[in-house]
């Protein structure tokens, strides 16, 4: 095993002070190179394989109890503790799930806006209803939050903004893109949660300018919010879960690389996403 270790770090350190330190002498080092490998040897360096394999294929999700499993149902005789060796010599590990993280608070002194929709998610023509949601991104500085707004005709991001901040500024930002890039008219409807960020009087009051009609959905119900929440879980399927971002501007230049190809999408129909 000594000898294993100091030939995979052969790169980082000399050879001669690996030897020194693990107490071997440079000669048994030779020995060991000119001897094949054992038999155990190569069952380590299959298994390996067949665990860089199956780890990909659960998109790391799986740890060392449910691929040891995988293994056993797959014919595979091992048990966890060379799992678990094998997986630290390769470098695997599970991913570990963030925790929840709460957009919605309730608990404010704002006005809410009744439901209109009543969960009927139907739109006659682009700008006539939109939805309105915060979600949030990780990153190795902190959570990044996403307002984002979407035309439920077209399923298309017609506004987007993103801040280490969760606050009134951020979906204001997110509702003035939209509103500049889509000039709707007097006939559009406004839906979301019904949390501090949209009751906010300056939220309401910019709703108000532009004429729009302000809807919310029922205190925790989720349903209410259906396909923003669908949205959502796409945003984060496709360009968050298998990813890693060191930084918020990260996440910012990912996520909005990710706005434009969502919005010409090859299922969106030109005509619905111009």
């Amino acid at each position: 095993m000594k000898y294993a270790w100091i030939e995979s770090h052969r790169d980082q350190f000399s050879v001669s002070s690996m030897c020194r330190l693990l107490g071997v002498s440079s000669s048994g080092l030779h020995a060991w190179r000119s001897r094949p490998p054992s038999q155990r040897s190569r069952d380590d360096a299959r298994l390996v394989q067949e665990l860089r394999a199956r780890h990909a294929r659960r998109r790391g999700k799986y740890g060392r109890p449910r691929l040891t499993a995988d293994l056993r149902e797959a014919g595979t005789r091992i048990n966890h503790k060379r799992v678990y060796r094998l997986m630290r010599h390769a470098g695997l590990h599970a991913r570990v799930r963030r925790r929840f993280v709460r957009t919605t608070d309730s608990r404010h002194g704002f006005a809410v806006a009744p439901n209109l929709l009543a969960q009927r998610f139907e739109a006659p023509a682009p700008d006539r209803l939109w939805l309105a949601d915060i979600t949030y991104v990780g990153t190795d500085e902190g959570w990044l939050y996403v307002a984002i707004v979407m035309d439920l005709f077209s399923r298309k991001f017609v506004g987007w903004a993103m801040s280490a901040h969760i606050d009134t500024a951020l979906t204001r930002s997110a509702l003035s893109l939209a509103l500049g890039r889509r000039q709707p008219g007097k006939d559009l409807v406004h839906h979301s949660d019904r949390g501090s960020q949209y009751c906010a009087s300056d939220y309401r009051r910019q709703l108000a300018d532009a004429g729009i009609t302000v809807s919310m959905s029922r205190r925790a119900n989720c349903y209410d919010n259906a396909p923003m929440e669908s949205a959502n879980g796409t945003l984060k399927l496709e360009r968050v879960h298998d990813q890693h971002y060191a930084t918020r501007r990260q996440a910012i230049d990912g996520l909005t690389a990710y706005f434009g190809y969502y919005n010409h999408a090859s299922w969106c129909p030109t005509s619905l996403c111009a």
